[in-house]
């Protein structure tokens, strides 16, 4: 994890910013930063912590695992909601001693869902801001909505091997050439990694994307990746599907995986969804699914903002995201 926070930090309300699916905590700091959330959050006094998915730049290390290994990467966002939300919710509460304001975006919203819908850390948590939220993915039609609808994840982790997803490693980067989801082969697809992943966006610049090439795409498991699919093949939040129902059995106790029900999600705890009309991954269809399963929340705790021409990666690195979006998520964040 990282920290920024100005002077009298200690005194400060603490907030932990989750990133999304291929990004890590540098993500939220490639615009500048009068755009860049952290930056916004610590000017308003608050104090700013970081996560960092496993298998991720800045969090490769393991007890007894080498990030080499095949066991090293044997984990679906399923264990992000048993293990990590809790042990960065608990670690940054444990050092603050204050509850916080929890700020995920994409894959950092789901497994906060997730996770509150099995009752994990609400009673450290302040509120839960949930940008370009994804629970629900029967309409996503990015790169992982495709694969799922096709059932192609099976074929490439068959031929890829249930290890790393880094769209730099050259076996992967060979693959995605011979989709059609790369359509700038002269470049290694990595200036199209963006919209392959998440869609179109309308307000990343030129030098946004210089530093994202520089700093992302950041590896994440194969099976995440499959998992993801499952969700948007399957059209129900459930938990990883191993393809046999002995070994779903002997992992659940059932032939089929469990549901994450987010109807159970407490309806005293504050949340705010902020999605945008252009994004594959976070479909409108697919958040107005999601916002029916809260319709019995408390309707003073749920806030939510649209915002009509943003994409996925614009709610992180968009030019007119603190116009569009921060501001009205710092004014929620001074309610709580």
């Amino acid at each position: 994890m990282q920290r920024i926070s100005a002077s009298g930090g200690a005194h400060r309300a603490p907030v932990l910013v989750q990133h999304g699916i291929t990004m890590d905590g540098m993500s939220w700091m490639l615009n500048s930063p009068e755009e860049s959330l952290p930056f916004i959050l610590v000017g308003k006094g608050f104090d700013v912590w970081f996560g960092n998915t496993r298998g991720t730049k800045w969090s490769r290390r393991h007890a007894t695992l080498n990030s080499s290994s095949k066991e090293y990467w044997n984990w679906s966002w399923d264990e992000l909601v048993e293990y990590d939300f809790s042990a960065t919710v608990g670690f940054v509460y444990g050092k603050t001693g204050q509850k916080l304001h929890y700020i995920g975006h994409s894959l950092g919203t789901l497994v906060a869902l997730a996770s509150l819908s099995e009752g994990k850390m609400v009673e450290k948590l302040r509120c839960a801001a949930l940008l370009s939220p994804i629970a629900y993915l029967n309409h996503m039609t990015g790169l992982i909505g495709v694969l799922g609808a096709f059932s192609f994840m099976g074929e490439a982790i068959a031929l890829l091997g249930p290890e790393e997803f880094n769209v730099k490693l050259p076996k992967i980067m060979k693959w995605l050439t011979m989709t059609p989801f790369c359509h700038n082969r002269n470049t290694n697809c990595l200036e199209d990694l963006i919209n392959i992943i998440t869609g179109e966006n309308c307000c990343l610049d030129g030098m946004t994307m210089e530093h994202f090439l520089r700093y992302e795409p950041q590896p994440t498991s194969m099976r995440n990746m499959e998992h993801l699919a499952q969700i948007s093949r399957n059209g129900v939040l459930a938990k990883y599907n191993y393809g046999n129902p002995m070994q779903n059995m002997q992992q659940y106790g059932m032939v089929t995986p469990p549901l994450y029900n987010l109807e159970n999600i407490s309806r005293n705890i504050s949340l705010f969804f902020s999605y945008g009309g252009k994004d594959c991954l976070s479909d409108t269809i697919d958040v107005t699914h999601l916002l029916e399963k809260l319709k019995n929340h408390d309707s003073d705790k749920l806030t939510v903002h649209f915002v009509k021409e943003f994409g996925h990666a614009d709610f992180v690195m968009g030019t007119s995201v603190k116009e569009n979006v921060y501001n009205a998520l710092v004014t929620f964040l001074n309610h709580q």
